[in-house]
């Protein structure tokens, strides 16, 4: 069978922008099982509370759901396992770093399809304060009243 090239995003991370301010990005993989696969590649994954620790030098993502395969009967996983993640030790030791120095978080943003393989992308990323949020609300809110007198002007 030949391989699918190109990249679809299965899922994404929405509320990570508006509660973190995203650092830098990176693209991991991630050690699934079969079943798990065909459930993402199904588009049934949710990782909306989901964060990334490090470990022994390893990469582990917690709180990720991925639902059970309808029919993967008794090769079927925990759906709220810790998973781990693929990456170079040189860039987990950098974010680790990253994470023990500056109190930052590693949070999961996107998870698609590279290439047939299942690709996560992770941010290091530092929280926002409440007036932070409502701040970027407003620039939100105003960006979209300018596009909107454009719009009716035109």
């Amino acid at each position: 069978m030949p391989k699918a090239l190109g990249v679809k995003v299965i899922a994404k991370n929405k509320k990570a922008y508006h509660n973190y301010f995203i650092e830098d990005k990176y693209e991991a993989g991630i050690e699934l099982f079969g079943t798990e696969v065909k459930s993402i590649r199904l588009g049934s994954v949710n990782f909306k509370d989901s964060f990334c620790t490090v470990k022994d030098g390893e990469l582990f993502i917690h709180g990720m759901h991925i639902s059970p395969y309808e029919k993967g009967n008794i090769f079927n996983r925990d759906p709220m396992r810790t998973r781990r993640m693929l990456m170079h030790k040189r860039e987990i030791r950098h974010l680790y770093d990253k994470v023990r120095m500056d109190g930052m978080a590693i949070i999961p943003l996107s998870i698609y399809l590279k290439d047939s393989l299942v690709k996560v992308e992770i941010g290091l990323a530092k929280g926002k304060k409440l007036y932070d949020k409502r701040d970027s609300i407003a620039k939100r809110d105003a960006g979209r009243e300018i596009d909107r007198a454009m719009k009716t002007r035109y």
